[in-house]
């Protein structure tokens, strides 16, 4: 579990310790391109253990200069047994590698390592990717429990990092230490995809599509629901998840766990995208979707209305027949669907790029 003292580089003047349980989806897809960010001006490691979202060549997707430990005693659920290994594992993880900054990732790790970690090391970061007490697959006693846990893990020494302008109005109630820094892409990346892509694109059926875990926050149920409504089109879900068999409509088409770069291409050949979720962060699908010029109707929940300025650059629903009316409007309208979609691609090239991102964290690091 130690780093080799060989990797670590000399001449790099600060050293970083990202620590996550959540090593799959968005939060992988965020530290795979912060990381190659600022690595040429950090020595970084990630503490991580793997979820069955993610790659088996995850390494291959990071600067080969980024250093990985498998934390297997951090999980996703709670443990007490696990829980109190992972507490002590990652105290002797940072006590090995002497970081300058630590940065948790998630629920999980964002209390175990604050409590780790916390009076020891001066920057301590925390971003949570969509706080726990605001998932809606758990009862008010149980998001009242989360938000009780939260609100005593924040009087740690950190500073909670906000993904999103609603995330950051939900951590100004927890502290007074806490900063936005919204997610981004790696638009230059997605358009070597586009160009890759175009090409092979066979014109078909008006096709909706989503991405991600196939689970509550998702809520597969909606989706399923508008695929009912609309039989004329066809619906895909990109991922795989434990719901999968709440996609029961027979117009819906489930991909799996798929690479990256195919999950990019099936949102390149479909249509439009959709987002039915529960809860958010700020999802980094969205924000691609809205990148490649797809029109965007999502959930009227943190993330996504921070981002969507409903009839403006996508448009922002509450039920299953809204959701039905804004794809029929999209898809019988191509002239609003180019000024939408248009609208989106610039809004994201503004506010919403990787090197925009990285430049506030490196700040914000050597502050």
């Amino acid at each position: 579990m130690k780093v080799k003292k060989d990797g670590v580089r000399p001449n790099v003047a600060k050293r970083i310790l990202f620590v996550t349980e959540a090593f799959g989806g968005g939060v992988f897809t965020y530290l795979t391109e912060l990381s190659n960010q600022l690595v040429n001006d950090f020595d970084i490691c990630i503490a991580y253990n793997l979820r069955d979202q993610t790659p088996r060549d995850f390494e291959s997707f990071f600067d080969p200069r980024v250093h990985f430990i498998r934390v297997n005693s951090l999980t996703r659920s709670i443990s007490p047994s696990k829980d109190l290994r992972a507490f002590k594992d990652l105290k002797r993880i940072a006590e090995d590698y002497k970081p300058d900054i630590i940065h948790v990732h998630s629920s999980k790790a964002g209390v175990l390592g604050r409590l780790a970690f916390t009076g020891h090391y001066k920057k301590l970061y925390y971003t949570p990717h969509g706080y726990s007490f605001l998932m809606q697959d758990s009862f008010a006693l149980k998001r009242a429990l989360y938000w009780i846990i939260e609100k005593a893990v924040a009087l740690t020494h950190s500073t909670t990092i906000s993904c999103s302008p609603g995330e950051q109005l939900a951590s100004e109630k927890l502290t007074k230490r806490s900063v936005l820094i919204p997610n981004a892409i790696n638009t230059a990346a997605l358009d070597d995809i586009i160009i890759r892509s175009e090409s092979e694109r066979d014109k078909k059926k008006f096709s909706v599509f989503t991405i991600g875990r196939i689970d509550t926050q998702k809520n597969p149920e909606l989706f399923n629901e508008v695929a009912s409504l609309l039989p004329n089109m066809e619906f895909v879900w990109v991922g795989d998840g434990p719901l999968r068999e709440k996609l029961s409509a027979p117009n819906i088409r489930i991909t799996g766990w798929t690479t990256r770069g195919s999950a990019l291409r099936e949102a390149i050949d479909n249509d439009l995208f959709i987002l039915t979720s529960e809860w958010e962060g700020l999802p980094l699908s969205l924000l691609e979707a809205m990148y490649i010029r797809k029109p965007v109707v999502v959930t009227n929940v943190i993330g996504n209305r921070d981002v969507v300025e409903n009839s403006k650059n996508g448009f922002i629903c509450e039920t299953a027949s809204e959701f039905v009316s804004a794809i029929q409007k999209v898809r019988s309208n191509p002239s609003l669907s180019i000024k939408i979609t248009n609208q989106a691609h610039e809004d994201v090239l503004e506010s919403y790029n990787i090197k925009l991102m990285a430049h506030r964290y490196s700040e914000l690091y050597n502050s």
